[in-house]
């Protein structure tokens, strides 16, 4: 077991939740390095476009199994923030073995070992994260939104580091990062117990497995977990294949990275400043407007428009991720039994940018190769299929408003 540091003295909420906005801001400069910039390297080491689908999709897909496996492992630790600290560490040393070995298959197994390991630790600190922000009286959200504007560095640094050096040089920026992850979760988060007894023994895990199968049995969380999925994989589309319509359509590539630039930057404003709003609202309004605003932000995207309006339709990346993402963490959260948290909260995201995601960008590759920009069309009946499955949401018992007051 790795070793815990002291936990601060000081558990002032503003304190708290920069340590917990720091240890966030390590995981995403980590996945800001690794998402856009992997693609380039295996290119450079002379993988084809498919071979290069194959090795990105593989980790989304797989997920759904591997990232609640991951959950119940890591809550078999006595503190939460171990687990964590082991998985980043796997991440690095992963990333370390991608570059040593040769050859698809290699580098595909490590990918994927890599890729799931760190898409594993947002999941976990999100749970520790949201039990200690009821604690000690700081928003959640403020933490988080730590994490997308160091997304937005990685991205800007990583590119510079590509335009002047080789491309091996991100992969190495990436391992560093997930290193630091690791020893960072070990310094900036509180020991947080994962549960009481608190050592877990054979007839704990028994308990853990068949508390993680237990989930799929309550039907309110399945069907937040359904809605979810809709909603988040009909960005697939998006992520995929944003930049080529865009220029396709005669917007400059210059204009591509401010246009994204635009969307996270309006993920980070929700995070930081959305928290009354979801107060006032509650989480399943907020899941049912982001599902609203994907519909039409998918649907005026299909119809390829001018430059000036992309601006406030990626704006709406706001309600599309942000909204969704922070009512479907409440969601589950309060859906869910409390010693499962870290499995349902992790079953999730598996399913939302694991499968849901993973299908999604197969089926979009497909479609634009036959329907270009009009493919978005497709990710909008998703996401008014999503809001649908939200607006049959029940709220929370009363017994655990706390996720929607």
């Amino acid at each position: 077991m790795l070793p815990s540091l002291p936990a601060p003295k000081t558990t002032t909420p503003m304190t708290a939740a920069v340590r917990h906005g720091l240890f966030y801001a390590l995981v995403y400069v980590g996945v800001g390095i690794s998402m856009p910039y992997a693609p380039v390297w295996f290119r450079s080491v002379g993988l084809t476009g498919p071979q290069i689908g194959v090795i990105l999709a593989a980790p989304m897909i797989g997920r759904v199994v591997a990232g609640p496996l991951i959950a119940i492992w890591a809550d078999g630790f006595r503190l939460r923030k171990t687990g964590i600290a082991w998985i980043a560490g796997l991440t690095a040393l992963a990333y370390v073995i991608l570059l040593q070995v040769h050859g698809f298959w290699a580098w595909a197994v490590c990918w994927f070992a890599a890729a799931t390991a760190i898409n594993a630790i947002a999941p976990l600190a999100d749970v520790q994260t949201l039990i200690e922000s009821r604690s000690k009286g700081f928003p959640y959200t403020l933490s988080r939104g730590f994490g997308s504007a160091a997304y937005i560095v990685a991205n800007v640094v990583g590119g510079a580091v590509l335009a002047s050096a080789a491309t091996a040089a991100a992969m190495v920026c990436a391992a560093a990062a997930a290193g630091a992850c690791a020893l960072g979760g070990l310094a900036l988060l509180p020991p947080t117990p994962v549960r009481d007894p608190l050592h877990a023994g054979p007839s704990e895990t028994t308990s853990r497995w068949r508390g993680t199968l237990d989930l799929l049995r309550l039907r309110p969380l399945m069907a937040c977990l359904v809605s979810l999925s809709l909603i988040q994989g009909s960005h697939a589309f998006y992520y995929g294949f944003s930049a080529l319509s865009w220029t396709a359509h005669g917007v400059p590539t210059r204009m591509v990275g401010l246009l994204w630039g635009m969307g996270v930057l309006a993920e980070v404003v929700f995070f930081w400043w959305g928290e009354g709003l979801r107060q006032r609202l509650g989480a399943s309004r907020l899941v049912l407007i982001g599902a609203v605003g994907a519909a039409v932000r998918w649907t005026a995207l299909a119809l390829s428009p001018p430059l000036w309006l992309l601006f406030p339709l990626q704006a709406l990346h706001a309600l599309t991720f942000s909204a969704t993402y922070i009512g479907g963490l409440a969601l589950v959260e309060g859906l869910s039994p409390p010693r499962e948290a870290s499995s349902a909260q992790t079953l999730s995201a598996s399913l939302s940018f694991g499968l849901a995601t993973g299908l999604a960008t197969m089926a979009s590759g497909w479609l634009y190769a036959r329907f270009q920009g009009l493919g978005y069309l497709v990710m909008a009946v998703m996401a008014m299929a999503g809001a649908l499955v939200a607006l049959g949401l029940p709220r929370p018992a009363s017994g655990q408003q706390h996720t929607e007051h």
